[in-house]
């Protein structure tokens, strides 16, 4: 491995110029070993499958000797130095999340700006100055290991919270006392993707559990979860099963305790499908009664009052309803209350005896205020147009949080009186130096292959001259009914003060506009989203905002697939594609951890007519040799178990094999950081400065 090193010596000089086409360079060797099988008549080959062993010596080894090749290119330029500079600065700034309130005690995270990761806070009155209630740093010296999600109970009076170590999804949940700090004996292996539902009596909680992995708990397929109750006080080998069904190995559970009731809801979910069937038991400990059992719709409970519950729900409205339920003598009826309009709905809360629905408008946020019965009451106020999240509490309180942000405006936090609907300044974010007078954001409209008009966000420096050479950034991710909202964001920040524009394109298969728009962009339909993409580029280079010489494309996960496969498809619309933990083989994601889930979106390469589909325009299947592709940097993590990291490792081998010309094609494989979530501060920022450092030293040269 020493001589190998030694090899690369001339590189670091030749990169001193930042140039991205180095005219003497060998990759790592990535061993070959020929494999092909036949799927569905047609033969698909992968030389590379010996990657998929992701932990192995062997694929370790591989992963330094890439890592090292990688920070010959990335490790040293002064656009790192600079952009490092600047988030550092900009970093070291207080962060504070939208409070709630929970019988008198409010919740938050804070962070100062200093922190690997965001305290949990509490005040335990109105009056009462807050506390740290829960320090994650404290979780390990270098801050990798994170807290994950919380569930305060009914009476505020214990926590129950989940661990994290080094991003991975299983979460290790622990219960913490309120009033005392002291964190009980409980403790809750193999959850996964749950939270914890607190029963009336604080004598437990419900979690998702799956079986512990036979072989290893980063790759193996995660099905068959058991809905459990874990009592107080008593070790988990005694927690008793809820709910299960073996013979649906994909269905997954959450469950709704109704305060003051006896009365919980079962939602039962399958895969990433935003629809679910809905379930009730009147009684703890009787049957679970179906009320849809059906796939028709989204249901997810909101609250209730004597014998109503409401509901957000999708059934034959694509834009979002509010239905309410009504239970009474063994009899459910139901009943449309705020009916579909033709704005989406993002979210909905019930506080103060009113229906708080906000609704996206060309991805803009607009809150509508309805009573009980569904009449339309009032719209909040709101100068500039951004995005606005927040609203909870009950139909008891009569004040609530919520947040504000755009692309060039920082978060600010308000607090809302809902009796007299006015509202002031609880908290707002300061950067060092920041004046957002500075910026400009203008939303557009351009037309995709097919004629259809997608949003796109562009955002940049007001004294910036902007042409040809102008270095953009585009971001996309185009699935999973995900929208991609206004939001101001540190990194973005930091490539619009390198001279950069940033351009947010809202594709179809996200949420913008309802499910319609989501359909668009899924399964048969998944192609629009690449040429969405490939057309957003097309567009802003007709308008003299870059040029295929200056633009760097990037997204993650789905956002990940959605770079690979647009810069294989247009090889010569890019110079950099930034792929990050993405979805990249697409014949094989549902053999891996949760993958499987996905198929609501991609569909099955089980099937014949979809594993065609598939097919053509999985990265790693379309990859053609000898042609020219973009200078590609590859990331993800070792210890990412959502989209396993073999996905990348496969696509970046062949890729450099199949590499027709001296653009770099790189791969950055993060340590102790998983799909993301959870990541400390300090990675967060070396992992953007060297991303964009080397986007901008490959542009500019």
């Amino acid at each position: 491995m020493n001589n190998q090193i030694l090899a690369y010596v001339t590189i670091i000089f030749l990169l001193a110029s930042c140039s991205n086409e180095v005219s003497d360079f060998s990759y790592p060797d990535s061993k070959k070993v020929e494999f092909s099988e036949t799927i569905h008549g047609y033969e698909v080959k992968d030389s590379y499958r010996w990657l998929e062993d992701f932990t192995s010596e062997e694929s370790k080894d591989w992963v330094k000797r890439q890592n090292q090749f990688t920070q010959q290119f990335i490790g040293k330029d002064k656009y790192k130095k600079s952009i490092n500079n600047h988030l550092s600065k900009t970093w070291e700034t207080e962060s504070l999340s939208i409070p709630y309130k929970i019988k008198g005690k409010t919740f938050y995270y804070f962070n100062d700006g200093t922190w690997q990761q965001s305290k949990l806070m509490v005040k335990d009155c109105e009056d009462c100055e807050e506390r740290v209630l829960l320090d994650p740093n404290k979780f390990s010296n270098d801050g990798t290991i994170s807290l994950g999600g919380t569930s305060v109970s009914n009476d505020a009076s214990l926590l129950a919270y989940s661990i994290s170590d080094g991003g991975s999804d299983w979460r290790t949940w622990r219960v913490l006392n309120i009033n005392s700090g002291e964190i009980l004996s409980d403790k809750i292996n193999w959850a996964k993707f749950s939270n914890a539902s607190w029963e009336n009596d604080n004598s437990g909680f419900y979690y998702q559990k799956y079986e512990e992995p036979k072989d290893e708990l980063l790759r193996e397929v995660n099905t068959a979860p058991k809905l459990m109750f874990h009592k107080l006080g008593t070790p988990q080998s005694e927690d008793q099963i809820i709910y299960e069904n073996q013979d649906k190995p994909r269905w997954g559970w959450g469950i709704n305790v109704l305060k003051d009731t006896e009365i919980r809801f079962l939602s039962i979910s399958n895969g990433t499908d935003e629809r679910n069937r809905l379930y009730v038991q009147l009684k703890r400990g009787e049957e679970f009664l179906p009320l849809v059992d059906e796939l028709i719709g989204a249901y997810q409970y909101l609250d209730h009052k004597d014998d109503t519950y409401w509901f957000y729900s999708t059934e034959n409205a694509k834009n979002g309803k509010v239905a309410s339920l009504q239970i009474k003598n063994g009899s459910f009826v139901w009943n449309d209350l705020v009916k579909e309009t033709s704005n989406s709905i993002r979210s909905v809360n019930l506080i103060n005896g009113s229906i708080a629905i906000t609704y996206l408008i060309d991805t803009f946020s607009e809150v509508h205020f309805y009573s009980l019965d569904g009449t339309f009451l009032k719209t909040l106020a709101m100068k500039e147009k951004g995005t606005i999240s927040g609203f909870g509490g009950g139909l008891e309180d009569t004040s609530t949080y919520f947040s504000y942000t755009n692309f060039t405006t920082p978060k600010k936090i308000y607090e809302l009186d809902l009796v007299s609907m006015s509202k002031k300044i609880f908290w707002e974010e300061t950067l060092k130096g920041f004046n957002a007078n500075n910026y400009i954001s203008d939303f557009r409209f351009y037309e995709s292959k097919d004629g259809t008009k997608i949003p796109i966000h562009i955002s940049y420096k007001k004294s910036l001259t902007i042409n040809e050479t102008t270095p953009v950034l585009i971001y996309g991710y185009g699935g999973f009914n995900i929208s991609i909202l206004p939001g101001f964001s540190k990194r973005f920040l930091s490539w619009m003060n390198e001279g950069g524009v940033v351009a947010v394109a809202n594709l179809r298969g996200g949420g913008e506009y309802g499910d319609i728009w989501h359909e668009d962009g899924m399964l048969f339909n998944k192609q629009n989203v690449f040429d969405d993409f490939a057309y957003a580029a097309k567009y802003l280079h007709k308008k003299q905002i870059g040029s295929p010489e200056s633009t760097a494309i990037q997204g993650g996960s789905n956002g990940g697939l959605l770079v690979a496969a647009t810069m294989l498809q247009n090889p010569s619309l890019f110079k950099v594609a930034i792929p990050q933990v993405g979805v990249l083989d697409m014949l094989r994601f549902h053999k891996f951890t949760i993958g499987w889930a996905w198929e609501s979106d991609y569909g099955s390469p089980d099937n014949k007519k979809e594993f065609e589909n598939l097919l053509s325009y999985s990265p790693l299947h379309n990859i053609k040799k000898g042609e020219c592709y973009p200078a590609t940097l590859i990331t993800t993590a070792e210890r990412d178990d959502r989209v396993v990291p073999s996905h990348s490792f496969k696509f970046a081998a062949k890729l450099q094999e199949y590499q027709g010309c001296k653009k770099p094609i790189l791969i950055r494989v993060e340590d102790r950081a998983g799909h993301g979530a959870g990541t400390p501060k300090n990675k967060q920022i070396n992992q953007i400065a060297e991303i964009y450092g080397y986007a901008f030293s490959v542009i500019n040269n």
